[in-house]
């Protein structure tokens, strides 16, 4: 076999059925930098006598190193320290620059074992000295030098992940509600579980604020779809609610301008989004509530039923922007009652190994089951036997947020 020289294809040296040859599924590409021939002739001897099968290619100077990496990346650069244009860790460093992916052991002198170690804690991946390596130590190196590259890069790349998985959850940490209450008059059960795997936050968004005359405002809605971009624009509704809640903006009017909110930041024309607002002042025994598309609520009372209620409402915001209307409707509470308020993704789970879905009847009968409970394990156990029934299935799929309101 001859060496590639500089400006013609690659040869192979012969393929061997040993694990070496196998060792992955193409052969390794290797690019030699030496300007010395009788050097150049021993690296191609090595690599044929070598069981790792290897494409070889020469360049004679580190010029040529560059425009051939510029051309194609090697998966191993063979780099001799002394070139007629660069000369000892100044060549590694350049050819770093040049492919920073690639894996590089230096060729060294009988008298260079300090330069090649030195090599080596300045990035290379190992070194040889020329006249004492053997063909199977040779291809070990190769193998060896190529993996542990490969497993450099590997582990700075799940580092960067990380750190991009914790930096997205202190992010979506600092999106998540922090309901706004002064402490009287209403007790409060959130939760919240996103449909997305890994995610804090989903399209689902909820928000609770009190004002300084006790008035309660409360809301839930849902973003259609699962994604980040669904995430992203339920935080805009959000913020949007709280920011017209604390300017004095209620009822139709504030559905109005969440409409417009909604339609100027989605980034699909057929994104829509549901959503129940509620306001309950102080002493008033009625809930003042508007509801655009969303699901009803269940209404549970002091002796223990459970109710579940439907208000008149509009159409969810952005299926026809502009032209649709809420009305504002009244709901009365008994003294002591309590109103659930959630999301689809809570009874859409479907029920055992069938196509059939839980459904809001059959939400209303887990909640009947549960009619004794406290808020809290209301709420979760509510969750968790949805979950429990959905889970033949994988469990439930869509984001889930419940608001468990009662008034002291």
């Amino acid at each position: 076999m001859a060496v590639s020289q500089p400006g013609a294809a690659g040869l192979t040296s012969p393929v061997g059925d040993s694990p070496a040859a196998l060792w992955q599924a193409r052969e390794p590409s290797v690019l030699l930098v030496e300007d010395d021939p009788g050097d150049a002739l021993l690296v191609e001897e090595l690599v044929a006598d070598s069981t790792l099968t290897m494409r070889l290619r020469w360049v004679r100077s580190m010029a040529e190193a560059r425009a051939s990496l510029a051309d194609e990346t090697p998966d191993c650069v063979l780099l001799d320290l002394h070139l007629p244009d660069a000369r000892g860790l100044e060549a590694l460093a350049t050819v770093r620059a040049s492919a920073d992916q690639v894996a590089v052991v230096v060729l060294t002198g009988l008298a260079e074992e300090e330069t090649g170690l030195a090599a080596v804690a300045a990035g290379a991946q190992d070194y040889l000295v020329k006249g004492r390596v053997e063909p199977e130590l040779f291809g070990r190196a190769v193998r060896y030098a190529i993996q542990r590259k490969q497993a450099e890069q590997a582990a700075v790349a799940l580092q960067a992940s990380l750190m991009q998985a914790q930096e997205n959850a202190r992010l979506e940490r600092g999106l998540l509600p922090r309901p706004l209450l002064n402490g009287s008059g209403v007790r409060v059960v959130a939760r919240y579980r996103p449909g997305r795997a890994q995610a804090l936050l989903g399209g689902d968004f909820y928000d609770i604020v009190q004002s300084a005359d006790g008035t309660v405002h409360a809301l839930i809605g849902d973003v259609s779809g699962h994604g980040p971009d669904e995430a992203a624009l339920g935080v805009a509704l959000r913020i949007a609610w709280r920011t017209l809640v604390l300017s004095g903006v209620t009822g139709a009017e504030q559905v109005f301008r969440l409409e417009e909110i909604l339609v100027a930041e989605r980034v699909r024309s057929e994104v829509f989004a549901t959503l129940t607002s509620l306001t309950a002042a102080p002493g008033d025994p009625r809930v003042r509530m508007v509801r655009a598309g969303h699901p009803g609520l269940l209404l549970r009372t002091v002796g223990g039923a459970t109710e579940w209620v439907d208000v008149r409402g509009g159409p969810a915001l952005g299926i026809i922007p502009g032209l649709a209307g809420w009305p504002e409707q009244e709901l009365p509470v008994p003294p002591g009652a309590a109103l659930v308020l959630f999301t689809d993704g809570i009874f859409e789970g479907y029920v055992g190994r069938g196509r059939d879905r839980l459904g809001e009847d059959g939400l209303l009968r887990l909640a009947r089951e549960m009619a004794g409970l406290d808020a809290e394990p209301f709420v979760d156990g509510l969750i968790q036997r949805a979950e429990d029934l959905a889970e033949a299935q994988g469990g439930l799929a869509d984001d889930v947020a419940v608001l468990h309101l009662n008034w002291t």
